[in-house]
């Protein structure tokens, strides 16, 4: 495994993090869970990416981590960089989601007790909230660090103009930006990206296989088992012709050099040092195995990132 410094932080992270978003809740068996967890450690993946509301319950992906940590990997706590958010709606009422600061503490509080920890590496607002001053948000950020429930503290979701001003508000450091990104979504390019480079903000990427368009699966129609198929969070409509005549273009490029798409798409997204960790999901090891093969490639050409860019034009700016 390589690693990349997390912007300006004395933090290392592998180059490809494991998230746990999709595929580790409580409707996939544990031993398969704990299977794709201890075999990413084994190979160097240290960074695991979770958020309270992951997993299918809500919760039970941090309850999954948490049983594996206590039983597989433990005795390995501080060579781990496990990371949790608060932001999207986790439970009924006024205090279940957004930004305040009684909804931050108390949800950061229930995912210390569903994974066993008495501190997470890092803490994401996970969204911005509209009614919720900033001011506040961050300063429950700040008093999460200083109280150890945290030893970073990030956000996701955020634009430019608003991460640049919370990098200036925020009373401690501000390391880490999540933000979405991929060859299908190029929209931390439109100043996000500048902005953390300026600032010595770490970027960790998710979807960068775009929920997984960016892989086989989808080159011949929707999978009748796939994501897609269920309608779990892509919609079917954006599989038109103009997108599969990209996603074949794109995975002509990939076979030229001895790539898978997924591959390719991971190469992409870390051609730019700014970015320093890709979180891909994986419902089994041999496809997680697959991605972090990316790591093996050649850079790519200025020719490949070319025809790359003349692929992607037709596709710009589709809602996906």
């Amino acid at each position: 495994m390589t690693y990349r410094r997390l912007g300006n932080s004395g933090l290392l992270l592998p180059q490809i993090s494991l998230g746990l978003w999709q595929n580790f809740g409580d409707d996939g068996p544990l031993e398969r869970h704990r299977q794709i967890i201890t075999h990413a450690f084994d190979r160097g993946v240290t960074h695991f990416d979770l958020a309270n509301n992951y997993g299918n319950p809500p919760g039970s992906a941090e309850a999954t981590f948490g049983t594996v940590l206590r039983d597989d990997l433990s005795k390995h706590r501080d060579e781990l960089v496990i990371s949790s958010k608060a932001g999207y709606r986790m439970w009924p009422g006024p205090y279940g989601e957004w930004g305040s600061r009684k909804y931050l503490i108390a949800s950061l509080d229930q995912s210390l007790r569903r994974m066993g920890l008495d501190y997470v590496d890092v803490f994401y607002s996970h969204r911005p909230d509209p009614n919720t001053p900033l001011e506040e948000t961050l300063g429950a950020l700040s008093d999460i660090v200083r109280s150890g429930r945290a030893l970073y503290v990030g956000l996701s979701n955020y634009d430019a103009e608003q991460t640049a001003l919370a990098s200036k508000i925020l009373d401690v450091p501000l390391t880490v930006h999540q933000p979405r990104y991929s060859m299908l979504d190029r929209t931390p390019e439109q100043g996000l990206l500048d902005v953390l480079g300026g600032r010595g903000i770490g970027c960790v990427a998710f979807s960068p296989l775009a929920q997984g368009l960016l892989t086989s699966r989808y080159l011949d129609g929707t999978p009748g088992d796939s994501r897609m198929a269920r309608g779990d969070s892509l919609r079917e409509s954006v599989l038109n012709e103009g997108l599969l005549t990209t996603l074949r273009g794109l995975n002509a490029v990939a076979e030229e050099r001895g790539q898978s798409l997924a591959q390719l798409a991971l190469t992409w997204a870390l051609r730019d040092d700014r970015v320093t960790s890709l979180i891909v999901g994986a419902s089994s090891v041999a496809q997680f195995d697959d991605n972090l093969a990316a790591l093996d490639g050649a850079p790519l050409t200025d020719d490949e990132l070319t025809r790359i860019d003349t692929l992607l034009a037709p596709v710009a700016g589709a809602d996906l």
